[in-house]
């Protein structure tokens, strides 16, 4: 399906940022693209860019709200691209100059050129247990009940997700990713590239019929992506925050 999407080049892809009072290292590259000392054409939010942002609890906006801010700021001037991932779903509402895809249309069709790219946060195809898990918390008849007792108990539910993502390891290898990705993806879509989070791992893999990329998490090591026209470039152009502007 395609939802009308041109990528430009000198687009920024960040994925799995993972923001939190924690991790605040993107807030200090967001701030840089509002300030205009970097100056992406376009910028693609691949889904988790925020450790804890639901549009339903309104705790996750208010520990988020410098953020938000900024990227509001920034979306009324450049395109910005935010694929929902499952640490930030139901963003309509609260990024509105920006366009937003949930969970249920991606991977979402675009072009660069001449070439079609697909884009996903990279939790579409799992299996049933996490399917059921991601209908569950983002349901519009749920989560007014689970930010009630959020409020009522003192943040219990974000205390508790903080307990396991403070132990949670988002930066090991993935042994076995190109089986994976065959299984889960070859001779069912139709591109010349396949661009994805959610994995963390920062490879790229050549198919028979597309190139497979899954972007590092700016969580891990403050990376991400330009998008250049270069015979010696694999369409992405690695940068590292960390190392300065």
């Amino acid at each position: 399906m395609s939802h009308n999407v041109h990528i430009l080049e000198g687009a920024y892809f960040i994925s799995d940022a993972h923001y939190s009072y924690k991790r605040p290292e993107l807030l200090d590259l967001i701030k840089a693209i509002h300030l205009k000392e970097l100056q992406p054409t376009q910028l693609i939010f691949m889904g988790d860019i925020f450790d804890a942002l639901f549009g339903s609890i309104s705790n996750t906006l208010k520990n988020n709200q410098d953020m938000v801010k900024i990227i509001n700021e920034i979306s009324q001037s450049i395109e910005v691209i935010y694929l929902e991932g499952n640490h930030d779903f139901n963003l309509k509402d609260v990024f509105p100059y920006a366009k937003i895809f949930t969970i249920k249309q991606q991977p979402i069709t675009c072009m660069y050129g001449d070439k079609k790219i697909l884009l996903a946060h990279g939790d579409f195809e799992s299996n049933f247990g996490y399917r059921a898990y991601t209908w569950l918390i983002r349901n519009p008849l749920i989560l007014p009940v689970l930010n009630l007792l959020n409020n009522v108990f003192n943040d219990f539910v974000l205390k508790n997700l903080n307990k396991y993502l403070n132990v949670k390891d988002d930066c090991k290898e993935f042994i076995g990713l190109r089986k994976f990705i065959s299984k889960r993806l070859e001779g069912k879509y139709s591109c010349d590239y396949f661009i994805e989070g959610h994995l963390h791992q920062n490879k790229i893999i050549k198919f028979d019929g597309f190139t497979y990329i899954n972007l590092a998490a700016f969580a891990c090591n403050q990376r991400y992506f330009i998008v250049k026209s270069s015979k010696e470039l694999e369409l992405l152009q690695e940068k590292n925050f960390s190392q300065g502007i």
